[in-house]
């Protein structure tokens, strides 16, 4: 099934539910590139192989082609986030669930973003849904578990494959380069950062772009009253829309974020910044054609860690770490818990 830009824009004109789904959900990419999509430049804008202004105008473009790239090639991961929780029943009771769970996560990033600590909107998307989803079941039958698995999965991948890679590529690198005139291979880092970078964008947009989109569209059937639709097409104009929105968060506050992973952290150097970005990139790739939804935030610290750890465990700001773990732990049942109360709450008034 597929949705028009005609057919939406009547839908929106005369569906108030829709509406405020839609601008909810826009609510919520418009976070994720405020807090999450700085994470894919910050190591690009730390080494100052480009600067803030450049690097998220180099984000939005790669952004949209990861977005639609990857969603031509398959679109795994729009539909395990789509089959991940049931939201069937009443479309009316569905949409005011699913607008609590859109809220709740807007509220956990902006508390997150206050305090400079990259959070994961992916994984507080998927939590903030499947509190949403059990209070409208009224048990843990909205959880669709063989698809949770590949959460956990994810979650797993992204940590480990992220430190290893990044830990890796740059002995491999250092091993490489060891004979070359450092200035030389300076210059040579500096603008492979660039494509490092890019590829870290595109990534970003395939699994992001692609997360949000299933979210949306889910929307769209709600308030449509369509409960039970189990297949459907992303189209181009979504894809856009979703890289913008995406792009005018990152302007907006990415670089507090930038300064807490690129900066703070590790002490990167161009080389270095090289290595996290095709440690990054390539784990999200190979997840992504798996259909395996992982966080671009764990992705690419854990690579950040692994690079600084290669050179030696004391470069690395564990005080930093640890803020950013605790973090990431309290993501799945904070988000969780405040979208099951909210979903709960507004199911019983509205």
């Amino acid at each position: 099934m597929t949705v028009t830009l005609s057919s939406f824009l009547a839908d929106l004109i005369s569906n108030p539910i829709l509406l405020v789904t839609v601008a909810l959900t826009l609510g919520v990419i418009l976070v994720n590139g405020w807090t999450d999509a700085p994470n894919a430049i910050a190591t690009v804008v730390s080494t100052r192989a480009m600067t803030p202004q450049k690097a998220i105008i180099m984000a939005a473009i790669f952004n949209f082609f990861g977005v639609f790239l990857m969603t031509l090639i398959n679109a795994n991961v729009a539909e395990t986030i789509y089959n991940m929780v049931d939201f069937s029943g009443d479309a009316r009771v569905s949409s005011i669930a699913l607008c609590a769970s859109l809220f709740a996560i807007v509220l956990w990033a902006v508390a997150a973003w206050k305090f400079g600590i990259p959070t994961s909107e992916s994984h507080a998307l998927i939590a903030g849904l499947s509190g949403s989803a059990i209070a409208l079941q009224g048990g843990l039958d909205g959880i669709n578990g063989a698809q949770w698995l590949k959460v956990l999965y994810g979650l797993l991948i992204s940590v480990v494959f992220g430190f290893i890679l990044g830990f890796v590529i740059t002995k491999i690198i250092v091993m490489l380069f060891k004979a070359v005139d450092r200035r030389v291979a300076s210059r040579f880092f500096q603008k492979a950062q660039v494509a490092g970078g890019a590829a870290m964008a595109f990534m970003h947009g395939a699994q992001d772009g692609q997360k949000f989109m299933g979210v949306f569209l889910l929307g769209v059937f709600l308030a449509r009253g369509q409960t039970e639709v189990s297949s459907f097409v992303i189209p181009v104009w979504l894809m856009v829309l979703c890289s913008l929105v995406m792009a005018l968060g990152t302007s907006i506050g990415g670089l507090r974020i930038i300064k807490t992973v690129g900066m703070d952290m590790v002490k990167l150097k161009p080389y270095q910044g090289f290595c996290a970005d095709a440690a990054g990139a390539l784990s999200l790739f190979l997840c992504s054609v798996f259909g395996i939804p992982v966080s671009t935030t764990h992705t690419k610290v854990t690579a950040i860690m692994g690079v600084g750890a290669a050179k030696r465990a004391s470069s690395v700001n564990w005080i930093i770490v640890k803020d950013m773990f605790l973090a990431w732990m309290m993501t799945f049942p904070g988000c969780a818990l405040v979208g099951f109360v909210i979903s709960w709450v507004f199911i019983h008034i509205l």
